[in-house]
């Protein structure tokens, strides 16, 4: 387990002010996490205040069309409790909770699946399609992606997936698209309601991505919450699922623990848990070397391992006879970070 060092920050107004080897620098920094994503999936679980607050849903949409100019295939997977708390308000249908999960009944679902599917799913659709045509929105029930049964009788239509089919969501990448998934799912007997983040850990890991990230509205996976110098850098899963069990986390950490698990153990490279409130905080913790989130990888070991994960690169990073991460300042990041 690496402890995230703290820097002091430095107002910059304009890049302008900054010189142009720095600026030289931070674009040459990027170059082994392009290839380390060019030709990948990124499955991006999308919660919190990023999907509420208008300047950090604009954040995200630029930084989904980044990802997708660097040659990545993200999967963008959304919940919406605030959304469904508000929509059941107005409607003056009242909420029951079992064990700290939604209680959801027939009504419920309803409205589960008008808010997910025909609000909170469309709005995002239309944010990323005011760059062009480029996103799809979906739900578990479309070719059946996310099929589920019942996880809890106690709890009514809240689901446990059974089974992702990645078909339809390969052939929407495969003709660049980006898919925006509400967490509804398919069942022989109906529509259930299902954890964003276990959907995301199941897509992820059926679908061989490269990497699967959480937007969260806390900087990290911290080992004691009350002391903030305890924001963890990169972390290796046994560590997290030990600090899971060892009941210390915050309730709304341990899905995304488990669906790191799920993820993981499929052959997925690295999960990261990052807050959607730092401005364009995925391309920040994609693109550059430290990062600004919390990194969990199978082991310590496993990252610039070009092997780990068999999924192709991009046509042109195939093409090159050295690795991107042999370039300049990228091999003496490397080194520093095999000399640790």
């Amino acid at each position: 387990m690496i402890y995230r060092k703290k820097y002091q920050e430095v107002d910059i107004h304009e890049l302008g002010e900054l010189p142009h080897a720095v600026r030289a620098k931070a674009l040459m920094e990027m170059m082994p996490w392009i290839e380390d994503i060019t030709g990948k999936t990124i499955v991006i679980k999308y919660g919190g205040a990023a999907m509420v607050e208008h300047e950090l849903r604009e954040a995200v949409v630029d930084d989904l069309i980044m990802l997708k100019l660097m040659g990545a295939n993200p999967i963008l997977v959304h919940g919406g409790g605030p959304a469904i708390n508000e929509m059941m308000e107005r409607m003056d249908i009242p909420v029951h909770w079992e064990n700290g999960q939604r209680v959801t009944d027939e009504a419920t679902m309803e409205v589960v699946k008008m808010t997910l599917v025909g609000k909170v799913n469309q709005e995002l659709v239309s944010a990323i399609n005011q760059h062009g045509a480029v996103a799809v929105g979906l739900n578990g029930a479309d070719a059946k992606i996310i099929q589920a049964e019942t996880l809890n009788p106690v709890l009514g239509r809240v689901g446990k997936v059974v089974k992702v089919d990645t078909r339809l969501l390969e052939d929407l990448l495969r003709a660049d698209y980006i898919p925006v998934i509400s967490t509804v799912g398919w069942g022989e007997d109906g529509s259930y309601n299902i954890n964003a983040d276990t959907v995301a850990g199941e897509i992820a890991a059926a679908i061989g991505a490269q990497k699967i990230v959480f937007m969260t509205d806390v900087d990290g996976l911290y080992e004691n919450f009350e002391d903030k110098s305890t924001l963890i850098l990169r972390m290796a899963l046994q560590e997290a699922v030990e600090m899971a069990e060892s009941g210390t986390l915050a309730k709304g950490m341990i899905p995304k623990i488990n669906a790191c698990v799920t993820a993981l153990s499929a052959g997925v490279k690295k999960a990261h848990i990052i807050n959607g409130k730092t401005v364009h905080s995925l391309v920040l913790e994609i693109f550059t070397d430290e990062g600004v989130g919390t990194l969990i990888m199978r082991t310590l070991e496993d990252d610039f391992d070009p092997e780990f994960v068999e999924a192709p690169v991009g046509n042109f990073a195939a093409k090159l006879e050295s690795p991107i991460a042999s370039f300049g300042s990228a091999a003496a990041f490397k080194a520093a970070r095999e000399g640790e």
